[in-house]
């Protein structure tokens, strides 16, 4: 053994030497969260664009992490972080989702409890506020595990939950982007939407540029100190959709899954039609059950997905509170912190 191996040792020997024993004792929780995956590229960002992601990650991270710090649970650690993230405009999910062709936003969510595999999921809406809550109430408050449309919207109302005008979604950045889309296609472009601001009153920053390339997703996975692990993923999907597309994130075992018997807790971002086929979420908690790690399960599934012809990634905890991150992009928005490490957020591929 070379003498920088055995230094790297002898250091990590003495500093679990000096772990409390309190410390050692104390339950294990463990929390990651991601933005979306995609083409994402340092050249393609400015310092203040790469800034403004790795704060607003920090944000949802440590929201999360104060919940299964002081003992919260998993379901109500990702409830928190995911809102905070649906409510930034630098994200596809809630306010800043994109447009679909004909010129609105339909917000999809799932969540999902690994404790007794009770789940919910929620496609197409256009007026409640949070997606990722509207999910949680179909799995708490409904004898059903997916509603859509203006049903599952109403549902969310009866809840309680903050509906609002469908304007309140609206970006410019997701607007100029439709256009662009839909002007690549000779397609025709919808009236903009009624009571979003002029074109002129709308700042693009400190969003990424226009020609993003990007799946847009957030999502987050948890194990909370009573060994609980759970997973939720909301989304705007895919600009310029049609026909009411529906993508992984609302479909249990391709976007979103998590199961305390298979040790596992998973959401996805990649394009949602690969993975809906390639069953991303649940194989890669089969494949935990096996015997394989996090980032292991993770990369085979993604990598799967890919050779059908869909890019993107996933997050995972296991049931040991070992996060695991994998994709098959230059990028994915993301971060992790347990019990026992740090708070870490990165963006490329090439960072840890």
């Amino acid at each position: 053994m070379n003498t920088t191996k055995l230094s790297a040792l002898v250091l990590l020997a003495s500093a679990a030497l000096t772990v409390p024993a309190a410390a050692q004792d104390a339950p294990r929780w463990a929390f990651a969260i991601h933005g979306g995956a995609g083409v994402i590229e340092r050249a393609n960002l400015s310092p203040e664009q790469d800034a403004a992601y790795r704060a607003s990650l920090s944000r949802a991270l440590e929201s999360g992490a104060a919940i299964l710090r002081d003992g919260g649970s998993s379901l109500d650690a990702i409830e928190a972080a995911i809102q905070i993230m649906e409510d930034d405009p630098l994200f596809n999910a809630g306010r800043g989702a994109v447009f679909t062709a004909d010129g609105r936003n339909e917000l999809d969510a799932a969540v999902m409890n690994g404790r007794d595999l009770s789940a919910g999921a929620v496609a197409g809406l256009t007026t409640t506020r949070h997606p990722i809550a509207a999910a949680r109430a179909v799995m708490e408050h409904s004898p059903h595990v997916m509603l859509i449309g203006q049903g599952a919207d109403s549902f969310a109302a009866s809840q309680g939950l903050e509906q609002v005008d469908p304007s309140y979604f609206f970006t410019e950045r997701r607007w100029r982007g439709l256009e662009n889309f839909l002007r690549e296609r000779n397609l025709p472009i919808p009236a903009r939407p009624l009571g979003a601001p002029s074109a002129g009153m709308a700042s693009l920053e400190p969003a990424p540029p226009l020609n993003e390339r990007k799946f847009g997703t957030v999502g987050a996975v948890a194990l909370d100190q009573s060994g609980t692990l759970a997973a939720g993923t909301s989304t705007g999907g895919t600009t310029g959709k049609r026909w009411g597309r529906v993508g992984d994130v609302p479909v249990l075992g391709a976007g979103t899954y998590a199961s305390n018997r298979d040790g596992c807790a998973v959401s996805a971002t990649g394009d949602g039609e690969f993975y809906i086929r390639a069953t991303v979420a649940r194989d890669i908690c089969t494949r935990i059950a096996a015997g394989a790690s996090s980032e292991e399960a993770g990369q085979a599934e993604v990598d799967d997905a890919l050779s059908l012809g869909g890019y993107g990634g996933v997050i995972v905890v296991d049931a040991n509170g070992v996060p695991g991150f994998a994709m098959t992009t230059s990028g994915m928005y993301r971060g992790a912190i347990t019990s026992s490490e740090p708070a870490r957020v990165a963006i490329y591929s090439d960072e840890d």
